[in-house]
């Protein structure tokens, strides 16, 4: 999955660069597993803006993905690999020995006519999910899930992978992707390999258009803004903030840790901001 480049015929096209798209095998989603998306550019129920800089944007719909892989001992085929406009991974299009079709985030490695099974028997193969009782020591694995049956929630963008180093009683420890190690429940399932598209994150934006073709919106400095508009603004020319980064409602910013989350927090060995 290369990236493909292109001649500076103009200041946006200078460094942009985007996926070949060689291993997409079609252009046409499969209908029924498609949903109407409702673009809600940041606002809440009320109509206020909750979540800045996000508005526009390509009209897209969702795909319902199987992060349960609760189809149990039922073999698939992998019949198309797809882009999808809502993650940065590609998703695969299944197709039970029952009839019955799914999409899955396709793995690296992972090409069209291989079959896939997700169950306690499975072999510990690309593709295959299994519960983390039943996966060996050192494997590759992501789409991993929490909390048992509710479906896989963490490592599932492009590229991501984690690692299963240990079993102690009850749980696994988990290496995720940022070097944090984390206790994850035996009977939760998890994907064995790494997710595919590996090139995503060295792809360039290129232009300012492409950026609001994804529904994002400009940002302003706050050091531009005035003092009642951000705790940044005010000052004589380009002054420093002359206090430690804030948000807009002074709140910390830009490395203050803000994650107050016992009922998870509880669960990590090993932080992600320990230095080795």
């Amino acid at each position: 999955m290369p990236l493909r480049s292109y001649k500076p015929t103009s200041a946006g096209r200078r460094f942009q660069t985007r996926s070949t798209f060689e291993e997409i095998t079609t252009s046409e989603p499969y209908k029924p597993l498609l949903e109407a998306q409702l673009r809600i550019s940041g606002r809440n129920n009320q109509g206020r803006m909750t979540v800045r800089h996000r508005g526009g944007g390509q009209k897209r719909f969702y795909r319902r993905i199987d992060f349960r892989r609760d189809k149990l001992d039922v073999p698939a085929r992998l019949a198309t690999v797809e882009y999808d406009p809502n993650r940065s991974a590609r998703v695969g299009l299944l197709h039970y020995h029952d009839g019955e079709k799914r999409y899955m985030l396709v793995p690296n490695g992972l090409d069209v006519g291989d079959t896939v099974v997700a169950g306690s028997t499975a072999e510990a193969r690309v593709g295959n999910a299994l519960p983390l009782r039943n996966i060996p020591l050192g494997t590759t694995i992501h789409n991993i899930e929490i909390v048992p049956g509710r479906g896989g929630q963490m490592v599932r963008s492009a590229g991501t992978a984690a690692q299963l180093l240990a079993k102690e009683g009850d749980y696994a420890q988990v290496r995720m992707p940022s070097g944090e190690v984390r206790r994850v429940d035996l009977r939760c399932m998890a994907t064995v390999g790494q997710v595919g598209n590996l090139d995503h994150e060295n792809q360039s934006i290129g232009k300012a258009g492409r950026s609001r073709h994804m529904g994002r919106r400009p940002e302003t400095r706050g050091v531009a803004m005035t003092p009642r508009d951000h705790p940044h603004g005010g000052g004589e020319g380009k002054s420093p903030t002359g206090m430690p980064p804030k948000t807009p409602w002074g709140q910390p910013a830009m490395g203050h840790r803000t994650r107050r989350n016992k009922i998870t927090g509880q669960n990590i060995v090993r932080s992600r901001h320990r230095k080795s």
